[in-house]
C-alpha cells in the first residue's frame, strides 16, 4: 500500500496522502451511518459543544466520559444562548467519539482493514493500537474551525506515538474546510499537553513557547477528493478553517499509538478496564480469519 518513498515523504513532511484509499462503498456506509446515529440521538437539556480554540471551557463529563462510548457533540454555532438549536438536528452536530470504531460495527470494519495495518507498519508503528475515532461533519455554514494543534497534545504517550488516520467522506476543498498542515512541522517541539487536572476538569500546560504556525499563511492546504486517506504525525500542526460554504466536509478519523508506550492516566481520554485497546493488525486478521471460515 506505500511505497518506500511515500514512507521518505512521510518522515519528511510529517504527513502523507493516499488517495483512493477508502472505497466509494466504504465511504458511503459510513455516511449512512453516522446519519442513522444523529437521527437516533435524543439531545439533553445539557448540551455539550465540541472546541479546539477552548478545549478546557468544554471539557464537561459527557466530553471525559466518552472515550468508551458513542456520543454526539454539538456545534457551537447550533446553540442560541438557551440552548435551543439554531438549525435541524441532523445540521447541529460537530461530531461523534470517541469509541465508533470498538463500539458499531460499521465503523469496526471501516477502522480494522489490512491495508490500514499495513500502512501503520510502514511508517514505522508495526503495534498500533487502536485509540479513539470521531466522526466529523464540519457542516455547510456553520462548521467550526479547528484550531492549529498537535495531536500529541491530546493524546500523549511516553515516548510519543499518536498517529492520526483521517479519511475524506466527502470531497475536501478548499471553501468547505478541509485540512492545511506544517511541512516537516513534525521535527518541532510538542508545544502544549492537555490532560486531567487534579482538582477535576482539564487544564492545558505550556510546555515549548515556540508558537504554532499562523493559519493560513504558514501552512500548507490539502484539498483532497473523496476516498482519500491523509496520515497525520502526532507532532505535525494543523488546522482546519470554518466551513462557511453551502457544503459539508464530512471526515471519519482515527488515532493510533504504540503497544510499547506508556499511556498515562491523567491523559483526558480514558477507557474502562473491561474495554482495553485493540491492535489495528491482530483485530483485522481475526476479523479476515472469521470471514473466510
Amino acid at each position: 500500500m506505500v511505497s518506500d518513498g511515500q514512507v521518505a515523504d512521510f518522515q519528511r513532511d510529517g504527513f502523507l496522502v493516499l488517495e483512493g484509499f477508502a472505497r466509494p462503498g466504504a465511504c458511503a456506509a459510513a455516511r449512512e451511518r453516522a446519519e442513522e446515529i444523529v437521527e437516533a440521538f435524543e439531545p439533553s437539556s445539557h448540551r455539550t459543544v465540541f472546541t479546539t480554540n477552548d478545549q478546557v471551557r468544554v471539557s464537561d463529563e459527557l466530553f471525559l466520559s466518552s472515550g468508551d462510548r458513542i456520543t454526539c457533540f454539538f456545534e457551537e454555532e447550533a446553540l442560541a444562548p438557551d440552548g435551543t438549536l439554531t438549525v435541524p438536528k441532523e445540521q447541529s452536530i460537530n461530531k461523534i467519539g470517541h469509541a465508533l470504531h470498538d463500539l458499531d460495527p460499521v465503523f469496526e470494519r471501516f477502522s480494522y482493514t489490512p491495508e490500514l495495518a499495513e500502512v501503520a507498519a510502514a511508517i514505522g508503528l508495526p503495534d498500533a493500537l487502536a485509540l479513539q475515532s470521531m466522526y466529523i461533519f464540519k457542516q455547510p455554514s456553520i462548521g467550526g474551525e479547528v484550531g492549529c494543534h498537535q495531536d500529541a497534545t491530546f493524546l500523549w504517550t511516553d515516548p510519543i506515538s499518536v498517529v492520526g488516520f483521517w479519511f475524506a467522506l466527502e470531497d475536501a476543498t478548499l471553501e468547505n474546510g478541509c485540512l492545511w498542515a506544517a511541512p516537516g512541522g513534525h521535527r518541532g517541539p510538542l508545544r502544549q499537553l492537555f490532560r486531567r487536572a487534579a482538582g477535576g476538569g482539564t487544564e492545558m500546560e505550556t510546555l515549548d513557547e515556540t508558537p504554532l504556525p499562523r493559519p493560513p499563511d504558514e501552512l500548507q492546504p490539502l484539498p483532497v477528493p473523496a476516498g482519500t486517506m491523509i496520515v497525520l504525525d502526532g507532532l505535525l500542526p494543523h488546522w482546519s478553517d470554518a466551513n462557511r460554504s453551502p457544503r459539508s466536509r464530512h471526515a471519519y478519523s482515527l488515532h493510533c499509538i504504540s503497544a510499547a508506550a506508556a499511556y498515562p492516566a491523567s491523559n483526558w481520554l480514558q477507557r474502562a478496564e473491561d474495554m482495553p485497546l485493540r491492535s489495528l493488525a491482530g483485530h483485522a486478521a481475526a476479523r479476515r480469519e472469521g470471514s473466510s471460515a
